[in-house]
């Protein structure tokens, strides 16, 4: 185990534009080998369930682009070195993912169950109603805008989970608490990055689907941008036992 100084983190230190500007100057020499490695990632990690592949795919991710930060030489079998932190990034990935599916599957089962009965009530009048189906379309929209506000909120919170996993060997638990205490701490600043972020991934799926692939690399470094503005890169500090002392 790596021992690290106690994590400090700054206050409102994000600046989403500059974010993605050196988000590319890190990607940009490694251009392609980055959209394959995300890609793939993407691939890998949705292959499973709840995400379980999810968080080492991250987390090989976040590994290359720290590994290019620091000036090192990537290829592409980093994105397997993510599988290191297999056990903390499963669990900060159920930590994020469980409770967005217990908000989302309920809405929709809501939404049906709503719909269904809203149909019988107009089969059972005898004479449509629009104003019954509009008003049951307009509360549940507003419902599904809150269920979306929420779903950014975590999604903010968890920005910097697997960041932390990966460069200062945090678990999964103390990962999430420690993302949610900065990212709170950057909120507002935060949520630019996510606008600006989702505005690229649009642009990514008007071109044909193709281009969101394009974007990855860019979106993803922009939050390792993000991590470095709010933390820093660790420097580990090995355990390792003292060099035996010299005699003359």
């Amino acid at each position: 185990m790596t021992n690290y100084p106690p994590i400090t983190f700054k206050h409102a230190a994000v600046e989403p534009i500059k974010c993605l500007s050196e988000g590319w100057n890190l990607v940009k020499d490694k251009y392609w080998l980055f959209v394959g490695m995300c890609f793939i990632g993407m691939l890998i990690g949705n292959a499973v369930p709840l995400g379980i592949l999810l968080g080492p795919m991250m987390c090989g991710i976040y590994y290359s682009f720290f590994q290019m930060r620091r000036g090192r030489t990537i290829e592409f079998g980093n994105l397997f070195k993510g599988f290191d932190y297999f056990g903390p990034s499963v669990i900060a990935t159920l930590i994020h993912v469980v409770p967005i599916i217990i908000i989302v599957v309920p809405a929709y089962i809501a939404f049906y169950v709503g719909f269904i009965l809203t149909m019988f009530q107009q089969q059972q009048s005898g004479e449509p109603n629009p104003g019954l189906l509009f008003g049951f379309l307009g509360v549940f929209m507003v419902f599904w805008l809150a269920v979306i506000v929420v779903v950014i909120i975590v999604s903010i919170v968890f920005t910097f989970v697997y960041p932390l996993i990966v460069d200062r060997g945090l678990s999964g638990v103390d990962a999430v608490k420690l993302s949610f205490r900065a990212a709170l701490a950057n909120f507002w600043r935060l949520l630019g990055l996510f606008l600006l972020n989702f505005l690229l991934g649009i642009a990514g799926v008007i071109l044909c689907y193709v281009g969101i692939i394009l974007v990855f690399p860019i979106t993803f470094a922009a939050v390792a941008v993000a991590y470095e503005q709010v933390f820093g890169l660790g420097e580990p500090i090995s355990n390792l036992p003292p060099p035996p002392p010299t005699f003359t």
